[in-house]
């Protein structure tokens, strides 16, 4: 079974979705795919589901749910002749003693996946390896197709989870463009950069990015516009100061301090580390 959530919400089974078109069947299945060979107690698919007020019939009525999930699981199982004759729906969407869980039996899960390559991205650029970086957060940032489970009406744990992967997007996306910055790409993510800033207007990180960037690219004043609309929202917005080290950053760029400058592909000024990111 093959689990995708960076995204629609994609489970298929032998080539063949089992992801129900109902409402509320559809989020029990998405509950389950984001936390795949795992148990999700009982409990926690009905808060996702109604909340603080269940219905009276709540335990028959999610017992129903789970039934049309492993009515789609059965067809794609008969569907598919090289499959286990011995795999029954209830081996893929156990019952447990309080709960449920989606056996992948192996297949790939997106945020599983993703998560990996970030993780070699991580170790990469911590020693350097900005080219090996940069790539592996290309691979994990291609998996994500849309927004997270963006065909899902979610209830409040798929909302948190959703805000944490595309929190997780964020950073593996920031550590990407410092790898980029690292291998003197300044030209290239320009546009992009500028891009995210704009969405983005209270995250450091990316800020400090685009300064870098563009005092690269001979842009000095644009870099340090850029750092005046940084103050200017911080100030407004939350109530803060740039932090030191865009503070070390603005002043650096007044001086022309050489050390900016794109110098090869080596750990140095590629590699931002900026306290908030807003």
């Amino acid at each position: 079974m093959d689990i995708g959530v960076l995204g629609p919400c994609q489970v298929t089974l032998a080539g063949a979705s089992v992801v129900p078109t109902a409402i509320k069947p559809r989020k029990v299945l998405a509950l389950l795919a984001m936390y795949p060979d795992q148990v999700v107690a009982v409990s926690r698919l009905i808060e996702e589901l109604w909340g603080a007020n269940p219905p009276r019939s709540v335990q028959t009525t999610l017992q129903t749910y789970i039934l049309q999930v492993r009515n789609l699981i059965g067809a794609a199982l008969a569907a598919d002749p090289g499959g286990n004759p011995g795999c029954g729906p209830k081996d893929i969407l156990v019952t447990s003693a309080n709960g449920y869980m989606l056996d992948t039996q192996g297949g790939l899960v997106d945020a599983v996946e993703a998560e990996r390559l970030a993780a070699i991205g991580h170790r990469a650029l911590s020693v350097g390896d900005h080219q090996t970086a940069a790539t592996r957060f290309r691979q994990a940032l291609a998996l994500w197709r849309g927004p997270v489970l963006v065909d899902v009406q979610v209830g409040p744990l798929l909302e948190a989870d959703v805000i944490r992967l595309e929190e997780c997007r964020l950073s593996i996306l920031s550590q990407r463009i410092e790898s980029d910055l690292a291998l003197g790409m300044h030209h290239e993510i320009l546009g992009e950069l500028a891009g995210l800033a704009a969405r983005h207007t209270t995250h450091e990180r990316l800020q400090a990015q685009l300064m870098l960037a563009l005092y690269r690219a001979g842009r000095r004043g644009s870099a340090l516009e850029t750092y005046q609309r940084l103050r200017i929202t911080l100030g407004r917005e939350l109530g803060l100061d740039p932090s030191p080290t865009l503070q070390g950053l603005q002043r650096a760029m007044l001086s022309d301090d050489p050390e900016l400058e794109y110098a090869g592909a080596g750990t140095g000024p590629g590699a931002l580390a900026v306290g908030r990111s807003g």
